[in-house]
C-alpha cells in the first residue's frame, strides 16, 4: 500500500466499533440524545486579505507570506499568556475549508486495527468522549527561517517567517490515545499517520496529496490530543474547525487541520512530509537528509517591532517571550548592547513545558543612534540558544539567539 497516494477508506458507514462499544465506555458521560451535531459553528467570515485565509489580518497584527500570515510579535505584547485566535498565525499549504459539524466524520482504519477493523467517529460521539484541556505551543518548523539569511548570510529556501510563526493557546479535546483504544488498535501498530481535508498540495508540478505526518505510536497514545476547542470557543475555521490534531513541543506540520481520516499501520509510514520537507539537508547532514523531524528547539523575541525608536535618557520597559520544546524555560537574559553585557530578565510567568514565559527588562539608553537588543532562553534540560543556528538547506529549526535592531535617539 502507498502511503502517499492511498485515500482514505469509505466513510458512509460506520465500523465495527459501534455505538453499543461507545455507549459500554461512556455510561456515566452524557446521554446519547447529546451525540447529534449542532450545525455548524459560528466563525468568522469577513475576508481575511489574503486567499484562502477567512479571519481578518489587519496589517498591525500580521505580516502575509504567501498562503499564510504571520503575526507580527509586537502583537503579542499585553495579550497574555495565551494568544488570542485573532492573532494566532495562520500555516495554511492550500487554503482554509469551511466545514460543518453535522456531515463531519472522523475514520480510523489500517493494518494497525484487529481485525482489519475501521471506525467512524462524528463529531457529536468525539465530543461525548472524556475531555481533557492541554495549554500548548504551536509553532511552524521554520519559525526563526529568515534569520539564516539577514543574519547569519546563508540563503534557505520557504517562507521567511521572522518570530512570529508561533502562537500559545489552551486546547480541549479528547486524548488521541482514548481513540485509537476504541478503533481497536493492536500492539502490532507500529505508526499513526493524521490525514487533514484541506486540498491537495502541489509543488514543483506534482501533487502530493493531503498534508499529513505519521507519529510513531509512542507519541500518539501519550499526550497528543484531537482539539476541538480553542481558548474556551469552537476552533475558528482558520485553525482546524472541526477538529485538528495538537502534539505538544513537536513541529507544526504535526498538528494536522480539518483532520479527516487516520492511519494505523502495523509497518512504518511516510508521505512527502517526511521524505522531501521536514528533514535537514546541507553541509552539515548526510545526502538523504537528517531523520524526520520531530521536536521544536528553543527561541525567544521582544515584542518590538524591527526598528522601533526609542528616546535616550529615559527607562523603557522591554517585554519578550521565551519557549522550549525540551523543557520550560528556567533562565532569560537580555543584552542591550550588541551581546557585549548580559543580565538576568525578570520572569513574569511560572515556566512551564509546552508554553512561553513573559519576561520584562527595564533600558535607559545613553546615546542616539543604532542599537541591538539581545535575548537569550535557558530550558531545564540544559539548552541555551547559541549565538549561531546550524544551517540547513530548508531553513527549519533556527534556535540562535536574535539580533533585534532598533534606534535611539
Amino acid at each position: 500500500m502507498s502511503t502517499a497516494t492511498t485515500p482514505g477508506p469509505d466513510r458512509s458507514r460506520l465500523g465495527q466499533v459501534g455505538r453499543r462499544d461507545v455507549l459500554k465506555l461512556l455510561a456515566a458521560g452524557p446521554a446519547a440524545a447529546q451525540w447529534a451535531a449542532a450545525g455548524p459553528a459560528a466563525a468568522a467570515v469577513s475576508p481575511g486579505g489574503v486567499p484562502g485565509i477567512v479571519k481578518p489580518l489587519p496589517p498591525e497584527l500580521f505580516t502575509i507570506r504567501g498562503t499564510n500570515a504571520e503575526t507580527n510579535v509586537s502583537a503579542f505584547a499585553g495579550t497574555g499568556r495565551l494568544t488570542p485566535a485573532d492573532r494566532f498565525f495562520v500555516r495554511n499549504h492550500t487554503s482554509t475549508p469551511r466545514l460543518g459539524e453535522s456531515d463531519w466524520k472522523l475514520t480510523v482504519w489500517g493494518s494497525g486495527l484487529g481485525g482489519g477493523r475501521r471506525a467512524d467517529f462524528t463529531y457529536g460521539q468525539l465530543r461525548s468522549l472524556p475531555p481533557v484541556t492541554r495549554t500548548a505551543f504551536l509553532e511552524c518548523a521554520g519559525n526563526g527561517r529568515n534569520y539564516f539569511d539577514t543574519q547569519q548570510g546563508q540563503p534557505v529556501i520557504g517562507t521567511p517567517w521572522t518570530l512570529g510563526a508561533i502562537g500559545v493557546a489552551r486546547w480541549r479535546g479528547v486524548r488521541l490515545a482514548d481513540v485509537l483504544r476504541l478503533a481497536g488498535i493492536t500492539d502490532r501498530a507500529v505508526d499513526v499517520m493524521p490525514r487533514g481535508l484541506d486540498d491537495d498540495f502541489v509543488a514543483g508540478g506534482v501533487n502530493l496529496g493531503r498534508p499529513r505526518k505519521p507519529l510513531p505510536v509512542a507519541k500518539a497514545m501519550n499526550d497528543v490530543i484531537l482539539a476541538y476547542e480553542m481558548n474556551g470557543e469552537p476552533l475558528p475555521y482558520d485553525h482546524g474547525f472541526p477538529v485538528r490534531v495538537v502534539a505538544p513541543s513537536w513541529v507544526g506540520i504535526a498538528s494536522v487541520k480539518w483532520l479527516a481520516d487516520i492511519e494505523v499501520s502495523d509497518t512504518p509510514l511516510s508521505s512527502p512530509w517526511t521524505t522531501q520537507f521536514y528533514r535537514l539537508f546541507g553541509e552539515a547532514y548526510p545526502p538523504e537528509g537528517s531523520v524526520p523531524l520531530t521536536r521544536q528547539t528553543i527561541k525567544s523575541t521582544f515584542e518590538l517591532a524591527e526598528g522601533a525608536v526609542f528616546e535616550a535618557g529615559r527607562i523603557h520597559h522591554l517585554t519578550g517571550r521565551s519557549w522550549s520544546a525540551a523543557g520550560a524555560v528556567r533562565r532569560v537574559e537580555v543584552s542591550t548592547d550588541g551581546g557585549a553585557h548580559w543580565r538576568p530578565a525578570k520572569l513574569r510567568d511560572t515556566p512551564h513545558r509546552d508554553s512561553w514565559v513573559r519576561w520584562s527588562a527595564d533600558w535607559r539608553p545613553r546615546h542616539a543612534g543604532p542599537a541591538e537588543l539581545l535575548a537569550r532562553a535557558t530550558d531545564t534540560a540544559g539548552n541555551t540558544q547559541p549565538p549561531t543556528s546550524v544551517h540547513n538547506t530548508q531553513g527549519y529549526l533556527f534556535d540562535a539567539v536574535v539580533r533585534h535592531r532598533v534606534t535611539v535617539r
